[in-house]
C-alpha cells in the first residue's frame, strides 16, 4: 500500500510516496520495481519557455531528449537517481526542448534549471 505525504524542507514543499512492506523470515519484502513515479518538476515561465527544475538532489544518470526535440506534456527528458530510486523527469507542457542544461553524470541540487522547453 502506498501513501503520499507532503513534506516541507525549509521553504520547498516535496510530495513523496512512502510504501509499507513486511519482513518475512527476516526478510523485507518489497515489490520488484526500484523505478520510482515520475517526479514533478517544478515548472517556471519565464520569457522565453518553461523552465523545468529538478524537484530533488540527485545524479544525472541519463538524458532522454535533445535540444530541438518535440515533447508533449508528461513526456521524460531526463533521469534522476536519488536515494537510489532512479525518477524520470518529465515536460510539464508540450512544447520543442529548448535547451538541456545538465550532462549525463552530473550531480545536481533540486531547484536547479534542466531544461527549457519553448
Amino acid at each position: 500500500m502506498i501513501k503520499v505525504y507532503k513534506v516541507k524542507i525549509g521553504e520547498k514543499v516535496y510530495e513523496v510516496e512512502v510504501e509499507s512492506v513486511k519482513e518475512i523470515n527476516g526478510t523485507i519484502s518489497t515489490p520488484a520495481s526500484t523505478t520510482a513515479a515520475p517526479a514533478a518538476p517544478v515548472a517556471a515561465s519565464a520569457g522565453n519557455g518553461t523552465k523545468v527544475e529538478a524537484p530533488m538532489q540527485g545524479l544525472v544518470v541519463s538524458i532522454e531528449v535533445t535540444p530541438g526535440a518535440r515533447v508533449k506534456a508528461g513526456d521524460t527528458l531526463l533521469i534522476l537517481e536519488a536515494m537510489k530510486m532512479e525518477n524520470p523527469i518529465v515536460s510539464p507542457v508540450d512544447g520543442v526542448v529548448e535547451s538541456i542544461t545538465v550532462n549525463k553524470g552530473d550531480t545536481i541540487d533540486g531547484g536547479v534549471v534542466v531544461a527549457t522547453i519553448a
